[in-house]
């Protein structure tokens, strides 16, 4: 029998409407799932916004405070999207409330904040979902099942790139994500926290790491009015960018292996160049998410020039089949989210961890502390 389950979207961006969305779908691709999710409430502190999202999308109420859900026992699950230095506050609130929680990356602005949020989940007997949507790829998880096989021997090196124009124009507006208090570090926390899930999936643990750290567009314009995602600013205040637009960094692996990670938010010319180049003693595997569906293979005896070939995933490739029915046929960004809905809910369901957890998270987190010290520091540093 299917039960339903309240949720509520805390943060009604761009992000907060994909959540939504994946929850609408989510029982249409996964109808084995034993739970129905039922949009109850939306908050939001921008004047009309929750409202506007409660009459297309049909939550019963809206909100401008989120502690109004924390308080709703019509709710069991809550979805966080709102800004990162809201993330610590409200993920420790709802989980102390007895809501099992979908949080997005990077959970805070440090790896303490992380930690918080994990503790007050695992003191609450809830669960707790992150928002790493890149390993949801069906690709991605193929490239982990022929890593974790031996098909390409044993990994030696790893590229790993997030490259985006996002933040490239000059006149984007000085919002929360460019200021330290309130957006942490930058594109550390909000691509290369990405970068970082995608090499722990399918690599392993970091032991070590060296960071280098840039900021190319120093001063950019106050907002004059509420923003949502990537807005344009002209005739503000200017101010400073507090935090990182650039970040390379080296990756030593428990295994042995080394790696290499560059994410960037000001690439003039890249629209989402997110993958990676996996190398080892035998193969390769490489990934892009703008072909998400694509997986670049080299395997065999030959070692020196041994071709690449290219896998199209399909059925058996992750959760492709909740899709489509072949290989090739493609899938979007949005699916990704609907994937993680369903980890999600299945977690409620059965009452153990399904997806990335706050544990990834943590990890996660405290590497991007890490090459923060490093870049400071000039030395090779180690996750704490």
């Amino acid at each position: 029998m299917v039960s339903a389950l309240g949720v509520a979207v805390v943060g009604f961006g761009w992000m907060g409407r994909v959540h939504t969305q994946a929850y609408s779908r989510v029982r249409h691709h996964f109808p084995q799932l034993d739970l129905r999710p039922e949009l109850i409430a939306v908050a939001d502190d921008v004047p009309g916004r929750a409202e506007e999202a409660a009459a297309r999308y049909g939550f019963s109420t809206a909100a401008r405070d989120w502690r109004e859900i924390a308080a709703d026992p019509r709710i069991g699950a809550v979805s966080i999207a709102a800004p990162n230095f809201l993330h610590r506050e409200i993920g420790v609130a709802m989980a102390e409330a007895g809501k099992h929680i979908w949080i997005e990356k990077p959970v805070g602005l440090t790896a303490d904040d992380a930690r918080a949020v994990a503790r007050a989940v695992t003191k609450a007997g809830v669960q707790g979902t992150v928002g790493f949507n890149y390993r949801n790829a069906p690709a991605v998880a193929a490239a982990r099942e022929l890593i974790l096989s031996g098909g390409i021997g044993t990994v030696t090196h790893a590229r790993i790139r997030l490259l985006s124009d996002y933040a490239a124009h000059p006149e984007g507006a000085l919002t929360w994500r460019f200021e330290r208090e309130r957006g942490g570090s930058g594109v550390l926390g909000d691509l290369a926290s990405h970068g970082v899930d995608l090499a722990r999936f399918l690599l392993g643990d970091i032991t070590s790491l060296f960071a280098d750290t840039a900021v190319f567009v120093p001063e950019r314009a106050r907002p004059t009015g509420a923003t949502a995602g990537h807005t344009r600013s002209t005739g503000g205040v200017p101010g400073p960018v507090e935090n990182e637009d650039y970040v390379s960094c080296l990756l030593r692996f428990a295994s042995g292996a080394r790696g290499v990670l560059e994410a960037c938010r000001v690439s003039v010319g890249e629209q989402n160049n997110y993958g990676f180049e996996i190398h080892g003693t035998r193969g390769a595997a490489h990934w892009d998410f703008r072909r998400m569906g694509e997986l670049g293979v080299s395997t065999g005896t030959s070692y020196q020039d041994q071709p690449v070939s290219t896998l199209f995933v399909g059925p058996g490739d992750g959760e492709y089949a909740a899709f489509q029915p072949g290989a090739a046929n493609s899938m979007g960004y949005d699916d990704l989210k609907v994937i993680e809905a369903y980890r999600f809910l299945r977690s409620v369901a059965e009452g153990a961890p399904h997806g990335a957890t706050l544990d990834d998270a943590v990890h996660s987190a405290s590497a991007l502390d890490a090459m923060s010290r490093s870049a400071d520091r000039g030395t090779w540093v180690s996750p704490a």
